[in-house]
């Protein structure tokens, strides 16, 4: 039993260098030495009398068991998420925590009063969200659901349509004031167009214009404040700055020209047995957006 438990143990060692085709970025995540953790994978292959990794001094490679190795172990790794899933206590009662991958100004704008309306009427259950830009494979992980904006939902999950949203080209009155207001989108050549980062141009109907600007960041809430301080013009979700618009704090450009609106899904992974607090949570929060 010893002998299989190390096993079993040096699989998912192997499992995590496969994924990062590094022992380094492994051993980081793992919180072991790099020296172990090839010791572990020797050991591993000498047990299963095969070579599973090819390295060099640069790089870290699968053999074709390896790759074998690697698809069983990822099918393991779900099967477990799976069984600890199923072997939570339900009940009857809706309770317990709900991890939820989605992005920072979705998140901000409407699943916190998800969250809160939700709370209302089940006050044992808690929600963790993470806001980061990671699209995690929900069958490796051990989120619940994502939100997710994208017009291709993985074929593997369950997707289900949220809202249709569009882009908005924005920026305070006071920066129209100083700036002037572009008449058209080739005018934005000429202004300070504050962008995600590796965006170079804008997207309209019938143009793609290139934009300059002093700063790029990868964070819309963080577009949407320095417009409002009157730094520049931004691009970004409709929804993310209607409130402002609807104040008169932003105003909003080239309405009638912006591409086609994009998509946000409520994606999980199929599952024959679904837990009464997912279950309901899914289902309240169609409700929400279909209202």
């Amino acid at each position: 039993m010893m002998k299989e438990h190390k096993k079993l143990e040096r699989l998912m060692l192997f499992s995590e260098v496969a994924e990062h085709l590094s022992f380094t970025a492994a051993a980081e995540k793992l919180n072991i030495s790099r020296g172990h953790l090839s010791t572990q994978i020797k050991r591993l292959e000498q047990d299963m009398a095969m070579i599973l990794l090819i390295r060099s001094t640069r790089s870290v490679r699968l053999t074709p068991e390896g790759e074998r190795v690697l698809t069983g172990m990822n099918k393991i790794r779900h099967d477990l998420l799976e069984l600890e899933r199923s072997a939570e206590h339900e009940g009857n009662k809706i309770e317990g925590r709900i991890k939820i991958t989605a992005p920072a100004g979705f998140a901000e704008r409407f699943l916190f009063d998800v969250f809160s309306k939700f709370k209302q009427l089940h006050p044992a259950i808690e929600f963790s969200i993470n806001c980061s830009y990671t699209r995690f494979d929900l069958n490796r992980s051990d989120f619940d659901l994502a939100f997710r904006a994208t017009s291709e939902p993985p074929q593997n999950m369950v997707a289900k349509h949220l809202m249709s949203y569009q882009h908005c080209c924005c920026a305070s009155p006071e920066y129209f004031a100083r700036k002037g207001v572009p008449k058209t989108p080739n005018d934005l050549i000429d202004h300070e167009c504050l962008k995600a980062q590796e965006q170079t141009t804008w997207q309209f109907q019938q143009v793609e214009v290139p934009t300059h600007g002093w700063l790029s960041v990868n964070d819309n809430n963080m577009l949407k404040g320095l417009a409002l301080a009157g730094k520049g013009i931004i691009r970004v979700p409709k929804y993310l700055v209607d409130n402002e618009i609807k104040s008169g704090k932003l105003k909003a450009i080239f309405e009638e020209q912006m591409p086609r609106g994009s998509m946000i899904y409520m994606i999980h992974p199929q599952r024959i047995h679904q837990s009464k607090r997912i279950s309901t949570f899914l289902e309240f929060t169609q409700q929400y957006f279909d209202n």
